[in-house]
């Protein structure tokens, strides 16, 4: 007799290959099929750009209360503390999965758990557990390796989602749903439809809006901005991270110097400007009590206002007094570098400047990575958790990209696997070659320079508003060119970005207030009582 078989149930459809996404993939992976997209190379993306560390409560003179002290501290008021305390009884355990998978931490043999701890900027105590200052692509490379042998893991490089596919796609009355993904295979050119048990956005933040930023180039908001398209609100979008300290030089416009050299004793001072100036003074005492451990919006706008007082292009960042032998110990990647570009950290400080770093906002998700619309998740740095509050502590992310991803992948494994209706297809057939690229090039040039200049470290209320005029022509044109070109990566990027832009000036206009990361001239006072700002989509018909 012959017996039917089951249909082999959809995939799950993870878009971003970084720590969030390969965080829940390999924990999905032995009992579900899952696609993982990555639209450049695999290596590419934000986390293998992290050099600090990830937050661990683990030693002696360290607790849970103090963790989330110093996260609500850091995120101005404005940190949901539920959120904050999860995440921080959670981290022991996210290490000792990382470590698990095979990440090669620094190692101490009398630290908590074989660790070596460091501190960084806003912490209290010694608690973030480090791979020397290349912790970022010490934990993906670990990853990425465990994925590429699992058998139930897809890995699909050079490969980007250009839009959800939602119950409007199918031109039917029935409530609100995602069920995959057109998928654009950049080499082909082609786009495709994915259908899926379940899609998670893990797609990064959205630093690649503004001219000067030490996020990769995949750093597009891609998964806010489609997020945004299919109806989910998001949040404290106007909360944008400026790394206090980028390296300032020609030849390399988007290189970290990481926090964790300020918190292991690195001091900043003015650079000389000529015969009897401050050349060689510390300032940070001026600013905040903390000094150089200051949390970063702190520091960014203190670097900030010292540039624009005395002229200067950059300030210094000294760690000569550390040594020779414990820079290229503990900060190989930072004295190679610097040393191939012609700076020698241990004889001379660093140029350094202020650059985007962290989008502190991003799609609304519970816990568990759900967003607004069921059979969407949403993980890292594309989303608002209510975690980093009005300015995200320090080495934060990485923590939260793997206990939400557990969270997220055990919530997908609970609900089951899905049998998505038929999809349709991508129709490309009123649509043709783009005659002028240059016009792409133009636009994206255009707004993150506007982006820069008025919606930066110190806003004001014309400056926004001007910024908002612009923005809106400009998505007008990249709209006008998306519905008659065939789509490309730059193009999509753009029209992410300009989505992702309006989202960001339109939440900083609604807060009358100076709050963590976002600074105004025309409302300088912090409120004594203040709320997330969350933008809702209006309803659109079917």
């Amino acid at each position: 007799m012959n017996q039917q078989l089951n249909p082999a149930p959809a995939p799950v459809v993870v878009v971003g290959a970084g720590l969030g996404g390969l965080a829940v993939a390999l924990q999905l992976a032995d009992r579900l099929p899952v696609i993982v997209l990555a639209k450049r190379e695999l290596h590419e993306s934000a986390t293998s750009w992290a050099q600090g560390g990830i937050v661990g409560v683990l030693g002696e003179d360290d607790s849970i209360a103090s963790h989330v002290r110093d996260t609500q501290e850091a995120g101005a008021g404005i940190v949901d503390e539920h959120t904050a305390r999860f995440i921080a009884e959670n981290s022991q355990r996210a290490i000792q999965w990382l470590v698990d998978c095979g990440v090669p931490f620094s190692a101490d043999p009398d630290g908590p758990l074989g660790l070596h701890l460091t501190r960084e900027g806003g912490h209290a105590v010694r608690r973030i557990a480090h791979a020397a200052d290349a912790t970022g692509r010490a934990i993906h490379e670990a990853l990425l390796a465990r994925a590429l042998a699992h058998p139930n893991i897809s890995l699909r490089q050079r490969w980007m989602a250009v839009d959800l596919v939602t119950s409007r796609h199918l031109k039917r009355k029935e409530a609100p749903r995602c069920y995959g993904v057109y998928a654009l295979d950049i080499d082909s050119g082609r786009v495709q439809t994915l259908a899926a048990t379940a899609v998670v956005l893990a797609t990064g933040g959205a630093g690649k809006v503004y001219r000067y930023t030490t996020n990769p180039d995949t750093a597009t908001g891609d998964g806010i901005a489609m997020a945004w398209r299919a109806g989910c609100r998001v949040g404290n979008m106007e909360f944008i991270q400026f790394h206090p300290t980028c390296l300032y030089h020609p030849l390399e416009r988007s290189f970290l110097i990481t926090e964790a050299l300020r918190g292991e004793g690195g001091y900043l001072t003015l650079p000389s400007t000529g015969p009897g100036d401050a050349g060689g003074a510390r300032f940070m005492a001026a600013h905040d009590a903390r000094l150089e451990l200051a949390p970063r919006d702190i520091v960014a706008r203190a670097i900030d206002f010292e540039m624009k007082k005395h002229g200067l292009d950059h300030v210094w960042l000294d760690a000569r007094h550390l040594g020779e032998a414990f820079l290229k110990s503990h900060f190989p990647t930072i004295h190679a570098r610097c040393l191939a570009l012609g700076i020698d950290i241990a004889r001379q400080p660093i140029p350094v400047v202020p650059a985007a770093h962290y989008t502190c906002g991003g799609v609304v998700t519970d816990l568990d990575g759900r967003t607004d619309l069921p059979g969407l998740y949403a993980v890292g740095e594309t989303t608002y958790t209510g975690l980093h509050g009005a300015n995200r502590l320090a080495s934060n992310s990485l923590l939260e990209c793997v206990v939400l991803g557990r969270t997220c992948a055990e919530r997908i494994l609970a609900q089951g696997p899905g049998e998505p209706p038929r999809l349709p297809i991508w129709d490309e057939s009123q649509v043709e070659d783009a005659d002028e690229q240059v016009v792409i090039a133009h636009n994206w040039d255009e707004l993150r320079l506007l982006m820069w200049n008025y919606v930066g470290i110190v806003r004001t209320t014309k400056r926004l508003e001007r910024a908002l005029h612009r923005i809106k022509l400009l998505r007008s044109e990249i709209d006008e060119y998306y519905a008659n070109f065939r789509v490309n990566r730059d193009l999509l990027e753009l029209r992410n970005l300009v989505c992702c832009a309006e989202l960001i000036v339109r939440s900083a206009l609604r807060r009358h207030e100076s709050r963590g990361l976002h600074y105004s001239r025309d409302f300088p006072d912090t409120l004594p009582v203040s709320f997330p700002t969350v933008l809702t989509r209006p309803a659109r018909s079917n």
